[in-house]
């Protein structure tokens, strides 16, 4: 466990720990592992921590070697029996929901085999719940993966991040015989994140490691402005010569944390909200204007927190959109694909901004001719009222009334309610 000021990380709670991938040469299951002890997970508390998995015959052996020019550590497991047959997703769900993992970790765990599942059966043509995972149902990739999602609640990592990923290139022999580099189901996987090619004709990223990587975070940029407690390197088991094939990790705190994520008081004792949520943007000036409607429709239905458009003036002085969409972190992924979907962009920039909002609730107010929602907000000691047009609109509608006399009677509601 890494220390802070005399405790654990995970300990002290009220600390915010970030965790960054550099992935410039891919991502592995035991290259994550290395990386996490090289940054300060105690192998002890590893492997106390994976006895909560019903997974008998293998051990963890830890060294330190180097790749390239860089000194690494090198997680491996050592099967010490021959494993049975191999399992399939149906039945390693079963065996991951009756373990004694922390909550969080199955969670996760469960979230990364059935985001490999999905992947093997796409490209393979089956339904995920038959998919037999062959090396990935094996002893030593459940280790690796349940491995890698422990050490970070050991070492109590609560926000990720990570660079664009080096897949490598070549071929491989797979069970399916030779396969392209990045696999398929590396390939799959991808979709929506930043990947590319350099250095040994070789496979840099497995599927374990991109299903780890890809169900841990959805921020895939430059490393974030943190404050680097240690950085810790993850060796492969490949040693091309004159490359280091290594996972480097940062273990930081967020630059910003303590400023930005914390409620500031307002005067009279009332506190903002504050949280960090993820933009997303991106300059659109070649789609037909009849569409934005739909796509506002949709990214608002995929969990859009808030969507502007902002006319603009692009090269060779067309006009056009810049399309603003603010989302929480879980959701940034799939707004982005979203995006690339339904419109015509080829790019979507994202970046984690801060957001402080004003306490909210909401109310029901019952008017004869139905009910329209009411948003309370409360700023220091003034509550302001806020009817959802859109309820008022359909009652306007049924009964021939104007809009604004349904607003009307419906703040004199809550003005009647509030004095009783």
């Amino acid at each position: 466990m890494v220390r802070h000021r005399g405790r654990t990380l995970h300990e002290a709670g009220k600390v915010a720990v970030h965790l960054h991938f550099d992935c410039f040469s891919g991502i592995s299951g035991d290259m994550t592992l290395g990386a996490l002890v090289d940054v300060g997970l105690s192998p002890r508390a590893l492997s106390q921590g994976l006895k909560a998995l019903p997974v008998s015959g293998y051990r963890l052996k830890v060294s330190k070697v180097h790749r390239g020019a860089v000194h690494a550590t090198k997680v491996d497991v050592v099967i010490s029996r021959v494993a049975g047959k191999r399992r399939s997703w149906t039945q390693i769900r079963r065996l991951l929901s009756t373990s004694r993992l922390p909550p969080q970790v199955k969670k996760q765990a469960l979230a990364v085999f059935e985001r490999l599942a999905t992947a093997e059966g796409k490209v393979h043509g089956q339904d995920p719940a038959n998919v037999s995972f062959h090396e990935v149902g094996a002893i030593d990739a459940l280790v690796d993966i349940v491995g890698g999602l422990l050490g970070c609640h050991e070492l109590g990592v609560k926000t990720f991040s990570a660079s664009a990923v080096n897949v490598g290139s070549g071929t491989i022999d797979g069970t399916h015989g030779v396969l392209p580099v990045p696999g398929p189901a590396v390939a799959e996987m991808a979709k929506g994140y930043p990947i590319y090619s350099q250095g040994p004709a070789m496979e840099l990223t497995t599927p374990t490691g991109m299903a780890l990587l890809t169900t841990l975070t959805q921020n895939f940029d430059r490393l974030p402005l943190v404050v680097p407690s240690s950085v810790g390197y993850g060796a492969g088991t490949a040693d091309p010569p004159d490359w280091p094939n290594v996972l480097r990790v940062f273990l930081a705190t967020p630059a910003l944390t303590s400023s930005s994520l914390t409620p500031t008081p307002l005067p009279g004792g009332e506190g903002y909200q504050a949280d960090q949520v993820i933009q997303l943007e991106t300059n659109i000036d070649d789609m037909n204007p009849q569409l934005y409607e739909a796509v506002m429709e949709r990214l608002f239905e995929n969990g859009a927190l808030d969507v502007c458009m902002t006319p603009t003036i692009m090269k060779r002085n067309r006009p056009g959109i810049i399309l603003t969409v603010l989302a929480h972190p879980e959701q940034a992924v799939r707004l982005t694909q979203l995006l690339f979907h339904e419109t015509t962009t080829l790019g979507v920039r994202s970046q984690p901004v801060n957001r402080t909002t004003l306490p909210r609730s909401m109310q029901t107010i019952r008017l004869p001719h139905g009910r329209v929602r009411v948003k309370t907000v409360r700023a220091g000691k003034t509550v302001k009222y806020r009817p959802e047009f859109q309820d008022c609109q359909a009652i306007a509608k049924r009964t021939g009334v104007p809009v604004q006399e349904v607003i009307e009677r419906v703040m004199q509601a809550v003005r009647d309610r509030n004095r009783v």
